[in-house]
This record gives C-alpha cells, structure tokens and sequence, in this order.
C-alpha cells in the first residue's frame, strides 16, 4: 500500500495552499528521498502562489529551501548516503549539455528545472531531488540552515556580481532574508553596509544595524556617501533609478529578484559614467558550494520565525506584508 505524506499543495494561482494527502515520492535513479527538516519560504514562492511567474507545474508543491536528511536512495547515487543532512536549493536540474552548462553557466540553462515551480518542493514532509543537486550541511541546525539554500545562494551570487569584497560602500534595498545573510557577509569581509528599507520600517532599521550597517534608512533616503555598488532584493522597478542615482560613476547596480515590477523611464544621466545594472539569474552548483563553506567561517546567523506546515499561507501572507525580521521557516 502506497504510503501518504502531509503536503501544502498549489491548485491555481492566486489561490490559498491546499492541505493535501499525497505519496511519498520515491527516488528515482540518481535521485535521493528526504525527510524535510525544515523548508524556508522564499519570496520566490510568493511570486509562483501569486501567478506572477508563468506556467508552474500545477498542481505542485512550492518550497525550495529544503533541508532533511536522506532516508532513500537511488540507483547510481554515490555522493550521499542514508542519514546525511542536504539542502536542496532552486536549481533542481539541467540537461548538461547545452552551450550554457558546457560554459558553466548552467543557471542559464534553456530546460532547466526548479524545485517547488517545475519541480515538487519542500512545504511537505518528505521531497525528492536529483543527488547531483543536493548540498551537504555542515555547522547548522536545519531551521537555521533553510535560509542559506535561496536567500544566502542567491545573496552571495549578487554580491559577487557586484563585486564581491572590493566595493568598499555597498548599498542593500530590502532588509529581509537574502538582506540580513549578505550584511554578515559583507561586514565580516571589512564593507561598509548602508541599508535601505520600506520607508518608516524602524525594526528593519534597527535590525540592519544590529548586523553591522553604518546606516539604515528608508529608501526614499539618501546615504551620507555615493555607493560603490548597491544590490536590490526588493522586487520593486522603481528602485533600479534609484540606486543608480547614489552610485559613484563605475558603480553597478545589481538586481537579485526572479521578478520584479516594471522599471520607470529615467534621465541617461543616472547611467553615464560608466554606471551598469544586471540582473541576476538563479544558481549554479559552484555558488552553492562556495557560499556553504563559507557560511560557517563568517559564521552567518539566521533569524528565522517556525511555522508549523499547516501555516504555509499565514507565512506566505506575513512575508507578503512584511511582517518579518529575517526568514520564515515551515517545520513538518
């Protein structure tokens, strides 16, 4: 008889998760089964319940911030074992041979995979990945590791693009999960952080000093200093001429979201002098590797806010109205 699992299910878009009882999925050649620890949620999740990223794989079950320990393995799997605690990340899979992945590019793959969009994610008890996709946690409880797999991966891919440790003034816009990982990041590299937040928001403010920014303000503020590069983990268009307009010129000006609302005309002056924006686009399996080794040394401290899976939609909403200091986190 088929075993059943607790699932927080997607039916429609716009519509709330549905409590559903589903099979546990079993793994597959070169896939693992996981028993879910903890699932973070993602504002990535938000953007797929939402509708406002096309074609989900319906009905499916969001949540790509998955850490669990392995409780079944397929054929062809020699990399991990019974019992290892993983993470599964976004990235859930790619062909590995188009010019992309041959590159090493492989975020940008044209058929690529993602888990809790294309792929059933993690806002269940148990979930299925390909081992290849998986990373070893090491130093982390698994609520305190879920933030890591999306909000730290793709924080960490921004600020590389943005420079890495050489801008000496890095600006941030939208103080929440991916915002209070990278700050530690940053700090513990020797930056200065300037903080941006909703306007008015005192507790990101104060959160974001307590991290170590130099300063904290609304974004409508200015900084005391002209940034030498700012990332944007707030999905809001509106904020790309912003940024530009306090970066020194050589300034970057990077773009961490998956989606995000459309960018207002500006003035050609606010990106002479060499100013540029790029966007960032998913993972790669050296990001995750990276930025997991490097998570502990720093050491990087999450604060994140348990849901029992049950209030999938209670933290989806408290994400939705910013109700949040840190990360939400679902624990089956």
């Amino acid at each position: 008889m088929t075993e059943l699992m607790r699932a927080m299910r997607l039916h429609a878009p716009g519509q709330l998760l549905a409590p559903d009882r589903v099979p546990r999925p079993q793994p597959g050649a070169g896939q693992v089964q996981v028993k879910v620890q903890a699932c973070g949620v993602c504002r990535t999740d938000l953007h797929v319940v939402d509708g406002e990223l096309p074609d989900p794989e319906l009905p499916i079950t969001p949540g790509h911030e998955i850490v669990g320990t392995v409780t079944a393995v397929g054929e062809g799997v020699s990399t991990l074992a019974l019992d290892d605690l993983v993470g599964i990340p976004w990235l859930g899979w790619t062909c590995g041979e188009c010019t992309y992945c041959r590159e090493g590019r492989e975020n940008l793959c044209p058929v690529a995979r993602f888990t809790g969009y294309t792929l059933d994610g993690g806002y269940a008890e148990y979930a299925v990945a390909d081992a290849r996709y998986c990373f070893p946690v090491r130093g982390y409880r698994a609520e305190a590791a879920a933030p890591l797999l999306c909000a730290g991966l793709i924080g960490y891919r921004t600020w590389r693009m943005a420079g890495g440790e050489a801008p000496r003034r890095l600006g941030i816009y939208g103080f929440g999960a991916a915002a209070h990982i990278l700050a530690q990041v940053a700090v513990a590299k020797g930056q200065q952080v300037y903080a941006f937040t909703r306007g008015g928001d005192r507790q990101a403010q104060d959160f974001a000093r307590r991290l170590g920014a130099v300063w904290a303000g609304g974004s409508d503020e200015s900084p005391p200093q002209p940034l030498d590069a700012a990332v944007l983990f707030a999905p809001v268009g509106s904020l790309i001429p912003t940024a530009l307009a306090h970066v020194r010129p050589g300034g970057k000006v990077v773009s961490g979201g998956i989606h995000m609302s459309d960018i207002p005309s500006f003035p050609y002056r606010l990106l002479w002098q060499e100013r540029s924006i790029h966007s960032v686009a998913n993972l790669t399996r050296r990001d995750g590797e990276e930025f997991l080794a490097l998570a502990p040394q720093v050491p990087v401290v999450t604060e994140t806010r348990a849901y029992p899976l049950e209030q999938a939609n209670r933290a989806l909403d408290d994400l939705r109205q910013g109700k949040l200091t840190g990360a939400a986190v679902l624990v089956p």
